[in-house]
Protein backbone atom coordinates (compact mmCIF):
# COMPACT_ATOMS: atom_id res chain seq x y z
CA UNK A 1 0.00 0.00 0.00
CA UNK A 2 2.80 2.22 1.08
CA UNK A 3 4.03 1.59 -2.66
CA UNK A 4 1.30 2.61 -4.36
CA UNK A 5 0.84 5.68 -2.22
CA UNK A 6 4.43 6.30 -3.74
CA UNK A 7 3.81 6.06 -7.14
CA UNK A 8 0.41 8.10 -6.98
CA UNK A 9 2.82 11.03 -5.33
CA UNK A 10 5.00 10.97 -8.32
CA UNK A 11 3.06 11.22 -10.81
CA UNK A 12 1.14 13.99 -9.13
CA UNK A 13 4.35 15.99 -8.93
CA UNK A 14 5.54 15.19 -12.26
CA UNK A 15 1.18 16.39 -14.10
CA UNK A 16 1.90 19.42 -11.40
CA UNK A 17 5.37 20.51 -12.59
CA UNK A 18 4.09 19.97 -16.52
CA UNK A 19 1.18 22.05 -15.92
CA UNK A 20 3.53 24.77 -14.30
CA UNK A 21 6.13 24.98 -17.11
CA UNK A 22 3.26 25.32 -19.56
CA UNK A 23 1.03 28.07 -18.05
CA UNK A 24 4.41 29.98 -17.78
CA UNK A 25 5.38 29.72 -21.36
CA UNK A 26 2.42 28.68 -23.24
CA UNK A 27 -0.92 30.06 -21.47
CA UNK A 28 -2.61 30.05 -24.38
CA UNK A 29 -2.48 26.39 -24.76
CA UNK A 30 -5.13 26.69 -21.90
CA UNK A 31 -6.89 29.03 -22.57
CA UNK A 32 -7.88 27.31 -26.77
CA UNK A 33 -10.28 25.36 -24.88
CA UNK A 34 -12.61 26.04 -22.02
CA UNK A 35 -15.34 24.34 -20.42
CA UNK A 36 -18.37 25.23 -19.42
CA UNK A 37 -20.08 24.87 -15.86
CA UNK A 38 -22.45 22.39 -17.64
CA UNK A 39 -19.62 20.53 -18.77
CA UNK A 40 -19.90 21.84 -22.30
CA UNK A 41 -16.16 22.19 -24.15
CA UNK A 42 -16.27 26.05 -25.73
CA UNK A 43 -14.47 26.99 -28.45
CA UNK A 44 -12.92 30.40 -29.01
CA UNK A 45 -12.00 31.56 -32.31
CA UNK A 46 -8.52 33.91 -31.93
CA UNK A 47 -9.08 37.09 -33.38
CA UNK A 48 -8.70 37.64 -36.60
CA UNK A 49 -9.90 34.25 -38.35
CA UNK A 50 -11.11 34.53 -41.21
CA UNK A 51 -14.59 33.27 -40.25
CA UNK A 52 -17.68 33.99 -42.37
CA UNK A 53 -19.85 36.82 -41.06
CA UNK A 54 -23.22 35.83 -39.25
CA UNK A 55 -26.25 34.87 -41.67
CA UNK A 56 -27.73 38.32 -42.49
CA UNK A 57 -24.73 40.54 -42.31
CA UNK A 58 -24.60 43.27 -45.19
CA UNK A 59 -21.10 44.11 -44.52
CA UNK A 60 -19.51 42.96 -47.47
CA UNK A 61 -21.94 45.30 -49.83
CA UNK A 62 -20.85 47.57 -46.74
CA UNK A 63 -17.20 47.13 -47.13
CA UNK A 64 -17.50 46.93 -50.74
CA UNK A 65 -19.27 49.90 -51.64
CA UNK A 66 -18.25 53.02 -48.69
CA UNK A 67 -14.37 53.57 -49.83
CA UNK A 68 -16.29 55.04 -53.39
CA UNK A 69 -18.44 57.43 -51.41
CA UNK A 70 -17.35 60.01 -50.17
CA UNK A 71 -18.01 63.37 -47.84
CA UNK A 72 -18.94 67.02 -49.66
CA UNK A 73 -18.22 70.15 -47.86
CA UNK A 74 -19.17 73.54 -49.72
CA UNK A 75 -18.80 77.13 -48.87
CA UNK A 76 -19.78 80.57 -50.42
CA UNK A 77 -17.50 83.46 -50.47
CA UNK A 78 -17.47 85.72 -47.50
CA UNK A 79 -19.84 88.49 -47.50
CA UNK A 80 -19.92 91.20 -45.33
CA UNK A 81 -22.68 94.46 -45.12
CA UNK A 82 -21.24 97.28 -47.07
CA UNK A 83 -22.27 99.29 -43.69
CA UNK A 84 -19.90 97.41 -41.56
CA UNK A 85 -16.96 99.57 -41.79
CA UNK A 86 -18.62 102.81 -41.53
CA UNK A 87 -17.84 104.12 -37.86
CA UNK A 88 -20.98 105.32 -36.87
CA UNK A 89 -22.40 101.55 -38.06
CA UNK A 90 -19.49 99.93 -35.41
CA UNK A 91 -20.18 102.43 -32.35
CA UNK A 92 -23.54 101.85 -32.60
CA UNK A 93 -23.96 97.58 -33.94
CA UNK A 94 -20.16 96.72 -33.35
CA UNK A 95 -18.12 94.59 -35.61
CA UNK A 96 -19.93 92.32 -37.30
CA UNK A 97 -18.75 88.73 -38.07
CA UNK A 98 -18.17 87.71 -41.63
CA UNK A 99 -21.01 85.37 -43.32
CA UNK A 100 -19.14 82.09 -44.51
CA UNK A 101 -22.23 79.92 -45.04
CA UNK A 102 -21.35 76.29 -45.67
CA UNK A 103 -23.29 72.76 -46.38
CA UNK A 104 -22.12 69.09 -46.10
CA UNK A 105 -23.29 66.72 -48.62
CA UNK A 106 -22.28 63.60 -50.03
CA UNK A 107 -21.21 62.17 -53.75
CA UNK A 108 -19.75 58.97 -55.21
CA UNK A 109 -17.29 58.22 -57.15
CA UNK A 110 -18.15 56.54 -60.64
CA UNK A 111 -14.84 56.56 -62.40
CA UNK A 112 -11.08 55.77 -62.24
CA UNK A 113 -10.54 59.43 -63.92
CA UNK A 114 -12.12 61.01 -60.59
CA UNK A 115 -16.08 61.51 -61.95
CA UNK A 116 -17.99 61.82 -58.81
CA UNK A 117 -22.14 61.95 -59.02
CA UNK A 118 -23.85 64.13 -56.15
CA UNK A 119 -27.17 66.28 -55.90
CA UNK A 120 -27.03 69.53 -57.57
CA UNK A 121 -28.49 70.81 -54.35
CA UNK A 122 -25.22 70.34 -52.70
CA UNK A 123 -23.25 71.97 -54.88
CA UNK A 124 -25.43 74.98 -55.78
CA UNK A 125 -23.67 78.58 -55.73
CA UNK A 126 -21.08 76.89 -54.08
CA UNK A 127 -17.92 78.80 -54.39
CA UNK A 128 -15.58 76.04 -52.84
CA UNK A 129 -16.11 72.49 -53.39
CA UNK A 130 -13.98 69.68 -51.02
CA UNK A 131 -14.30 66.44 -51.26
CA UNK A 132 -12.66 64.48 -48.41
CA UNK A 133 -12.74 60.54 -49.36
CA UNK A 134 -13.46 57.73 -46.70
CA UNK A 135 -9.71 56.78 -46.38
CA UNK A 136 -9.32 60.66 -45.45
CA UNK A 137 -7.91 62.33 -48.38
CA UNK A 138 -9.16 65.56 -49.82
CA UNK A 139 -9.02 67.26 -52.85
CA UNK A 140 -10.99 70.59 -54.15
CA UNK A 141 -13.60 69.64 -56.89
CA UNK A 142 -14.56 70.95 -59.98
CA UNK A 143 -17.98 71.02 -61.59
CA UNK A 144 -18.57 69.38 -64.95
CA UNK A 145 -21.71 69.97 -65.29
CA UNK A 146 -25.38 70.51 -63.19
CA UNK A 147 -28.80 69.53 -64.18
CA UNK A 148 -31.58 71.07 -61.81
CA UNK A 149 -34.47 69.37 -63.56
CA UNK A 150 -33.28 65.68 -62.12
CA UNK A 151 -31.61 67.51 -59.04
CA UNK A 152 -28.06 65.94 -60.65
CA UNK A 153 -24.33 67.26 -60.50
CA UNK A 154 -21.35 65.88 -62.01
CA UNK A 155 -18.00 66.94 -60.24
CA UNK A 156 -14.28 65.71 -60.78
CA UNK A 157 -11.07 65.46 -58.27
CA UNK A 158 -7.97 64.56 -59.27
CA UNK A 159 -6.22 62.01 -56.91
CA UNK A 160 -4.65 58.59 -57.91
CA UNK A 161 -5.47 55.33 -57.06
CA UNK A 162 -9.60 56.25 -56.41
CA UNK A 163 -11.71 53.48 -55.35
CA UNK A 164 -14.59 53.65 -57.76
CA UNK A 165 -18.24 51.77 -57.42
CA UNK A 166 -19.80 49.39 -59.87
CA UNK A 167 -22.85 50.90 -61.27
CA UNK A 168 -25.99 48.26 -61.12
CA UNK A 169 -28.61 47.41 -63.33
CA UNK A 170 -31.79 49.83 -61.96
CA UNK A 171 -33.73 46.98 -64.02
CA UNK A 172 -33.34 44.33 -62.09
CA UNK A 173 -33.93 45.97 -58.83
CA UNK A 174 -37.60 44.86 -57.35
CA UNK A 175 -39.92 45.92 -54.65
CA UNK A 176 -38.57 44.09 -50.99
CA UNK A 177 -35.48 44.06 -52.17
CA UNK A 178 -32.79 44.49 -49.35
CA UNK A 179 -30.69 48.08 -50.19
CA UNK A 180 -28.09 50.27 -48.23
CA UNK A 181 -27.51 53.88 -47.85
CA UNK A 182 -24.02 55.75 -47.41
CA UNK A 183 -23.40 58.66 -47.14
CA UNK A 184 -22.48 61.01 -44.49
CA UNK A 185 -25.69 62.62 -42.05
CA UNK A 186 -25.48 65.46 -39.95
CA UNK A 187 -21.46 65.60 -40.96
CA UNK A 188 -20.96 62.76 -38.41
CA UNK A 189 -18.76 61.05 -40.96
CA UNK A 190 -19.54 57.71 -43.03
CA UNK A 191 -22.56 55.65 -41.85
CA UNK A 192 -24.43 52.77 -43.45
CA UNK A 193 -28.10 52.24 -42.87
CA UNK A 194 -30.36 49.38 -44.25
CA UNK A 195 -33.94 48.57 -45.49
CA UNK A 196 -35.77 47.87 -48.21
CA UNK A 197 -37.17 49.31 -51.57
CA UNK A 198 -40.42 50.29 -50.73
CA UNK A 199 -41.75 51.56 -54.32
CA UNK A 200 -40.45 52.10 -57.53
CA UNK A 201 -40.89 54.65 -60.14
CA UNK A 202 -42.45 57.65 -58.02
CA UNK A 203 -43.97 60.57 -59.26
CA UNK A 204 -45.74 63.80 -59.11
CA UNK A 205 -44.02 64.41 -55.66
CA UNK A 206 -43.00 68.12 -56.38
CA UNK A 207 -39.27 67.42 -55.45
CA UNK A 208 -38.06 67.57 -59.10
CA UNK A 209 -39.32 68.23 -62.70
CA UNK A 210 -38.27 64.34 -64.09
CA UNK A 211 -39.08 62.01 -61.50
CA UNK A 212 -38.87 58.59 -61.36
CA UNK A 213 -37.58 57.87 -57.62
CA UNK A 214 -36.70 54.58 -55.81
CA UNK A 215 -38.10 55.21 -52.60
CA UNK A 216 -36.85 53.16 -49.67
CA UNK A 217 -37.45 52.85 -45.82
CA UNK A 218 -32.99 53.00 -45.60
CA UNK A 219 -32.32 55.66 -42.97
CA UNK A 220 -31.93 59.21 -44.82
CA UNK A 221 -31.11 62.13 -42.99
CA UNK A 222 -29.57 65.70 -44.17
CA UNK A 223 -26.42 64.74 -45.32
CA UNK A 224 -27.05 62.00 -46.92
CA UNK A 225 -27.72 63.79 -50.12
CA UNK A 226 -25.81 62.85 -53.28
CA UNK A 227 -25.29 59.47 -51.07
CA UNK A 228 -24.98 55.88 -52.54
CA UNK A 229 -28.03 53.43 -52.62
CA UNK A 230 -26.40 50.18 -53.08
CA UNK A 231 -27.63 46.47 -53.56
CA UNK A 232 -26.33 43.63 -51.36
CA UNK A 233 -24.06 42.89 -53.88
CA UNK A 234 -22.78 46.38 -53.21
CA UNK A 235 -23.74 47.86 -56.83
CA UNK A 236 -25.03 51.32 -57.33
CA UNK A 237 -28.48 51.73 -57.47
CA UNK A 238 -29.44 55.21 -56.78
CA UNK A 239 -28.06 58.59 -56.00
CA UNK A 240 -30.00 59.26 -52.43
CA UNK A 241 -31.53 62.63 -53.32
CA UNK A 242 -34.62 63.81 -50.54
CA UNK A 243 -36.51 62.54 -47.51
CA UNK A 244 -40.07 62.98 -46.67
CA UNK A 245 -40.23 64.15 -42.85
CA UNK A 246 -42.56 66.89 -40.26
CA UNK A 247 -39.19 66.94 -38.09
CA UNK A 248 -36.17 67.43 -40.27
CA UNK A 249 -34.96 63.52 -39.96
CA UNK A 250 -35.55 60.33 -41.19
CA UNK A 251 -39.26 59.05 -41.06
CA UNK A 252 -38.95 55.80 -42.96
CA UNK A 253 -39.59 57.74 -46.66
CA UNK A 254 -36.59 58.35 -48.80
CA UNK A 255 -36.25 58.49 -52.38
CA UNK A 256 -33.51 58.25 -54.89
CA UNK A 257 -32.42 58.78 -58.34
CA UNK A 258 -32.58 55.70 -60.47
CA UNK A 259 -28.88 54.91 -61.56
CA UNK A 260 -30.37 54.50 -65.14
CA UNK A 261 -31.59 58.42 -64.88
CA UNK A 262 -28.10 59.26 -63.52
CA UNK A 263 -25.45 57.88 -65.92
CA UNK A 264 -27.84 59.29 -68.70
CA UNK A 265 -27.33 62.19 -67.34
CA UNK A 266 -23.43 62.19 -66.58
CA UNK A 267 -22.98 60.86 -70.22
CA UNK A 268 -24.65 64.20 -71.31
CA UNK A 269 -22.98 66.52 -69.24
CA UNK A 270 -19.48 65.01 -70.27
CA UNK A 271 -20.47 65.14 -73.84
CA UNK A 272 -21.99 68.96 -73.90
CA UNK A 273 -21.70 70.43 -70.77
CA UNK A 274 -25.68 70.29 -70.19
CA UNK A 275 -28.28 67.84 -70.62
CA UNK A 276 -30.55 68.36 -73.77
CA UNK A 277 -33.94 67.87 -73.72
CA UNK A 278 -36.69 68.30 -76.19
CA UNK A 279 -39.57 71.21 -75.21
CA UNK A 280 -42.66 71.99 -77.46
CA UNK A 281 -43.96 74.73 -75.53
CA UNK A 282 -47.22 73.83 -74.12
CA UNK A 283 -49.12 74.09 -70.47
CA UNK A 284 -50.57 70.55 -70.00
CA UNK A 285 -52.83 69.38 -66.84
CA UNK A 286 -54.07 65.93 -66.13
CA UNK A 287 -57.28 64.64 -66.93
CA UNK A 288 -60.00 65.38 -64.36
CA UNK A 289 -63.80 65.98 -64.68
CA UNK A 290 -64.11 69.36 -64.60
CA UNK A 291 -61.66 69.72 -67.78
CA UNK A 292 -63.76 67.44 -70.48
CA UNK A 293 -66.93 69.45 -68.94
CA UNK A 294 -65.19 72.90 -69.82
CA UNK A 295 -63.20 71.69 -73.10
CA UNK A 296 -66.28 69.00 -74.40
CA UNK A 297 -64.21 66.09 -74.77
CA UNK A 298 -65.66 62.72 -75.41
CA UNK A 299 -65.89 60.31 -72.47
CA UNK A 300 -67.50 56.94 -72.41
CA UNK A 301 -70.17 56.86 -69.36
CA UNK A 302 -67.98 57.68 -66.36
CA UNK A 303 -64.76 56.91 -67.41
CA UNK A 304 -62.54 60.30 -68.82
CA UNK A 305 -60.81 59.89 -71.91
CA UNK A 306 -56.91 58.92 -71.57
CA UNK A 307 -54.04 61.54 -72.56
CA UNK A 308 -53.20 64.71 -71.33
CA UNK A 309 -54.80 68.26 -71.58
CA UNK A 310 -53.64 70.94 -73.07
CA UNK A 311 -54.43 74.15 -71.67
CA UNK A 312 -52.32 76.78 -72.97
CA UNK A 313 -50.21 77.04 -75.61
CA UNK A 314 -46.93 79.31 -75.97
CA UNK A 315 -47.48 81.93 -79.07
CA UNK A 316 -44.73 80.90 -81.95
CA UNK A 317 -43.44 77.86 -79.89
CA UNK A 318 -43.26 75.05 -81.31
CA UNK A 319 -46.29 73.47 -80.72
CA UNK A 320 -48.66 76.72 -81.69
CA UNK A 321 -46.24 76.17 -85.05
CA UNK A 322 -47.46 72.34 -85.18
CA UNK A 323 -51.19 73.59 -85.22
CA UNK A 324 -52.10 72.13 -81.44
CA UNK A 325 -54.40 74.44 -79.49
CA UNK A 326 -55.89 74.80 -76.15
CA UNK A 327 -58.29 72.39 -75.23
CA UNK A 328 -56.73 69.56 -77.44
CA UNK A 329 -55.77 66.30 -75.32
CA UNK A 330 -52.45 64.63 -76.39
CA UNK A 331 -52.53 60.75 -76.06
CA UNK A 332 -49.66 59.91 -77.78
CA UNK A 333 -46.24 61.61 -78.81
CA UNK A 334 -43.77 59.58 -80.80
CA UNK A 335 -45.82 56.65 -81.20
CA UNK A 336 -45.78 56.27 -76.85
CA UNK A 337 -49.18 57.01 -75.21
CA UNK A 338 -48.94 59.47 -72.56
CA UNK A 339 -51.74 59.63 -69.56
CA UNK A 340 -50.39 62.16 -67.54
CA UNK A 341 -48.35 65.41 -67.39
CA UNK A 342 -45.72 63.20 -66.23
CA UNK A 343 -45.28 60.91 -69.07
CA UNK A 344 -45.51 63.65 -71.40
CA UNK A 345 -42.73 65.55 -69.81
CA UNK A 346 -40.64 62.52 -70.25
CA UNK A 347 -41.54 61.85 -73.55
CA UNK A 348 -41.06 65.47 -75.11
CA UNK A 349 -37.84 65.23 -72.75
CA UNK A 350 -36.23 62.82 -75.07
CA UNK A 351 -37.35 64.29 -78.39
CA UNK A 352 -34.22 65.59 -80.39
CA UNK A 353 -34.57 69.20 -80.47
CA UNK A 354 -34.69 70.07 -84.30
CA UNK A 355 -35.83 66.48 -85.74
CA UNK A 356 -39.60 66.29 -86.35
CA UNK A 357 -41.76 64.28 -84.33
CA UNK A 358 -45.09 62.88 -84.69
CA UNK A 359 -47.98 64.10 -82.00
CA UNK A 360 -51.49 62.28 -81.56
CA UNK A 361 -54.37 65.00 -80.33
CA UNK A 362 -57.88 64.45 -79.82
CA UNK A 363 -60.23 67.47 -80.29
CA UNK A 364 -63.87 68.27 -80.81
CA UNK A 365 -63.60 66.87 -84.35
CA UNK A 366 -61.82 63.55 -83.54
CA UNK A 367 -58.32 62.41 -83.72
CA UNK A 368 -55.59 64.59 -85.32
CA UNK A 369 -52.22 63.69 -86.21
CA UNK A 370 -49.68 66.50 -86.02
CA UNK A 371 -46.26 66.74 -86.98
CA UNK A 372 -44.29 69.32 -84.97
CA UNK A 373 -40.42 69.67 -84.65
CA UNK A 374 -39.24 70.86 -81.03
CA UNK A 375 -37.51 72.70 -79.83
CA UNK A 376 -34.64 72.91 -77.10
CA UNK A 377 -35.51 72.89 -73.06
CA UNK A 378 -35.02 76.12 -71.69
CA UNK A 379 -32.60 75.95 -68.57
CA UNK A 380 -34.16 75.91 -65.44
CA UNK A 381 -34.59 78.88 -63.33
CA UNK A 382 -35.51 77.12 -60.41
CA UNK A 383 -33.55 77.61 -57.39
CA UNK A 384 -33.59 75.09 -54.57
CA UNK A 385 -32.47 74.87 -51.80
Amino acid sequence: MKRYWLLFSQWVTVLLAVWFVVATLQPEWLRSAQRSTDGMTLLQAPAGSPLSRPVGSLSAPARQASPAVVSINTSKASSQSPQSQDPWFKFFYGEQEEQNPAGLGSGVIVSPEGHILTNNHVIEDADDIEVVLADGRRAAAKVIGTDPDTDLALLKITLEKLPVIVLGQTQNLQVGDVVLAIGNPFGVGQTVTSGIVSALGRSQLGINTFENFIQTDAAINPGNSGGALVDVNGHLMGINTAIYSRSGGSMGIGFAIPISTAKQVMQDLLKNGKVIRGWIGVEPQDMSAELVESFQLPKSGQVLPSGVVITGVLKNGPAANAGIRPGDVIVKVAGQPVSNVAELLVQVASLKPGEPAEVKVWRRQGEVNLRLTPAERPAANKVRK
